[in-house]
């Protein structure tokens, strides 16, 4: 009787094993498939991902070799980041930045927030007093010596909601 126990425990211990075994294979190559999958889609995401960041900077100076080639003298970056600081300086008059397009409408001046150059002429920017928001479309020339001069193309002020 001893022997006929320890017969069917090592039955079972080898029948344990087996299904342990097969689990454990299957499991891994459940595992492995779905890192595939993952990693395909994770590739899908960034593809996609860059397309729409190279769509979205399909109008910027920097993705615009004519009007690079325009600026040919001068260093395209340059000009866009000082286009930026000189509109950004006109923030600190009184009343608020001139070239937004918009008078004073209360206590608050509006300031230009975030500035995007689109290319060698125009300028698209977002301001606020605040309260109240808008866009406005500048364009902009550089001068003989240098000097950028702004020119106030549109302006959009949204309704207060």
């Amino acid at each position: 009787m001893k022997k006929s126990l320890f017969l069917y425990l090592f039955i079972i211990a080898v029948l344990m094993a087996l299904f342990t075994y097969a689990f454990y294979s299957k499991q891994l190559k459940f595992e492995k498939q779905r890192f595939e999958t993952y990693q395909t889609r994770m590739t899908d995401s960034i593809s996609s991902m860059q397309l729409r960041m190279q769509d979205a900077d399909y109008f910027s100076i920097e993705s615009n070799s004519n009007a690079q080639d325009y600026l040919y003298p001068y260093d395209y970056a340059k000009i866009s980041t000082k286009v930026s600081e000189t509109l950004m300086d006109f923030n600190s008059t009184l009343e608020g930045n001139p070239y937004i397009g918009q008078e004073k409408l209360g206590d608050q001046k509006f300031i230009i927030n975030k500035i995007k150059v689109v290319n060698h002429r125009w300028v698209i920017a977002d301001f606020n007093d605040g309260t109240l928001w808008g866009d406005v479309l500048i364009q902009y020339f550089i001068e003989e010596d240098g000097s950028i001069t702004f020119k106030v193309i549109q302006s959009f002020l949204y309704p207060k909601q």
